[in-house]
C-alpha cells in the first residue's frame, strides 16, 4: 500500500466556488482514477490556518509504482484543470507519505 497526501489551499475570496468545484468536478476526476483503491476527501479544520481554507485528499494505492505514476501522469493534469479555472488562489501541496509502520 502506498499513500499520497494533496493539500489544496484555497484563498478566501474563492471558497464557494472551490466548494462547488470540490463536489461536482474534483469528486467526480477523484471516482474515475482507475489506480486509487481508496480515499478521502476532506475539508481540513485547523487553527494554524486563519486565511483561506485547506482540503485535504487523500489517495491509497496498491504500490509505490502506480503512485509514482500518477504524480507523473494524472496529478499534473489535475492541477492544469484546477489552475485553468483558480489560477494562483488554489494552491496545491503533494505529500507522499511512507508508512514505518501500519495498522489500517
Amino acid at each position: 500500500m502506498s499513500i499520497l497526501s494533496i493539500t489544496f489551499h484555497t484563498t478566501e475570496n474563492r471558497i464557494p466556488e472551490w466548494d462547488q468545484y470540490c463536489d461536482n468536478e474534483l469528486h467526480n476526476m477523484v471516482e474515475n482514477l482507475i489506480d486509487v483503491d481508496k480515499y478521502i476527501l476532506s475539508e481540513v479544520s485547523t487553527d494554524m490556518v486563519r486565511e483561506g481554507r485547506n482540503t485535504n485528499l487523500l489517495l491509497v494505492f496498491a504500490n509505490e509504482e502506480l503512485r509514482e505514476g500518477f504524480l507523473l501522469s494524472e496529478l499534473p493534469n489535475i492541477a492544469e484543470r484546477i489552475d485553468k479555472v483558480f489560477g494562483q488562489e488554489v494552491m496545491i501541496f503533494p505529500t507522499m507519505l511512507n508508512s514505518k509502520r501500519l495498522r489500517f
